[in-house]
């Protein structure tokens, strides 16, 4: 029967017909909340581009627990963490591994953006869906608890009298940490190339300094200051330009050192993730950052809350690498 004939049921097979469309788009109803019920629900594989223990891991794990929290995901997590290369190893496997994952997520930050730089990575932030910027936090410059270095004065003297037998560690060659370091030196002219830097993956970097076999170190605050408040290390300077709320710790710039950098982490998705569970994953982060579990979260670990969400972070990242470029270049680690 066409449209055009306009057969006009009889009653009693009206309202059955009436009875069966609102069935059926009753099923239909259940079946899309199933979906997206069944899409949350889901595992999720969340890739960690370093070693466990470090600010990408602390950011991974805190940052899962919350959504789970706020039931924002529901199915299971698996955390993979895959170290080596300042990230670069990580963002390898995990655009080989899942491409076409609406459930596949990395975090990372600027550490990446700079490694990929100095590494010449043929994978970059091209290959993957940017989701959401969370977090920001300053580094800070620790040294061992007994150490005679108690001042950013004093770190610059050491570092004058021999930078070669100066050790200091931080999570790999062109990060924010290597940046901070190669910073420092030029406001006292010494080249990049002339410092002792050692590159560690993950938390291996805080054992390295508690251990004795660097004589500083240069991380997250985050961190380094829980460390610090049980007087395991000495933090000597944050990176920040002014003192940070409840951490009465000197900024390298109160030292007369014009040096202010800070290190920010983010989320992203899987290649080829569909533009139906982008969208989900960034309403979903954007929820939780506005959510008082969160912030509570962020307070707890030192961080500030950065959320950018969508197409402003992808262009925060573009803008971001431009940048660096400069910036790596200023303190002469890229040419």
């Amino acid at each position: 029967m066409t449209r055009s004939t306009r057969w006009k049921a009889p009653a009693p097979f009206a309202s059955f017909g009436r009875a069966i469309r609102r069935g059926i788009g009753g099923a239909v109803l259940v079946a899309a909340v199933g979906c997206a019920g069944m899409a949350q629900a889901q595992q999720v594989t969340v890739t960690i581009p370093a070693a466990p223990g470090g600010g990408w891991d602390n950011t991974a794990r805190m940052t899962m627990q919350t959504l789970q929290k706020e039931k924002l995901v529901t199915g299971g997590i698996q955390f993979v963490n895959k170290g080596g290369g300042v990230g670069i190893i990580g963002l390898t496997d995990f655009v080989r591994n899942n491409k076409g994952n609406d459930n596949g997520l990395m975090f990372m930050g600027v550490i990446m953006l700079s490694s990929i730089l100095t590494n010449r990575s043929a994978i970059t932030m091209d290959d993957v869906a940017p989701l959401a910027r969370l977090t920001r936090e300053y580094n800070a410059v620790a040294v061992p608890a007994d150490s005679p270095i108690k001042t950013s004065a004093d770190l610059v003297a050491e570092l004058k009298k021999d930078p070669g037998a100066f050790a200091v560690g931080g999570s790999g060659v062109g990060t924010v940490d290597h940046l901070t370091m190669a910073l420092i030196a030029k406001t006292q002219g010494i080249p990049a190339n002339k410092l002792n830097f050692i590159a560690f993956s993950g938390g291996e970097i805080v054992p390295a300094l508690v251990g004795g076999k660097i004589k500083a170190a240069v991380s997250g605050l985050s961190e380094l200051y829980p460390l610090a408040k049980a007087g395991r290390i000495r933090l000597v300077a944050v990176t920040s330009d002014n003192r940070l709320p409840g951490v009465d710790i000197p900024t390298l710039k109160e030292a007369g050192l014009d040096v202010s950098v800070s290190n920010w982490r983010g989320v992203v998705g899987a290649p080829g993730m569909s533009e139906a569970a982008r969208k989900e994953w960034i309403g979903r982060f954007e929820t939780m950052a506005k959510s008082p579990e969160w912030a509570a979260a962020l307070e707890k670990q030192g961080m500030e809350n950065a959320y950018l969400g969508g197409e402003a972070f992808s262009a925060f990242i573009a803008s971001e690498n431009k940048n660096w470029q400069g910036l790596l270049k200023e303190a002469g680690l890229v040419n």
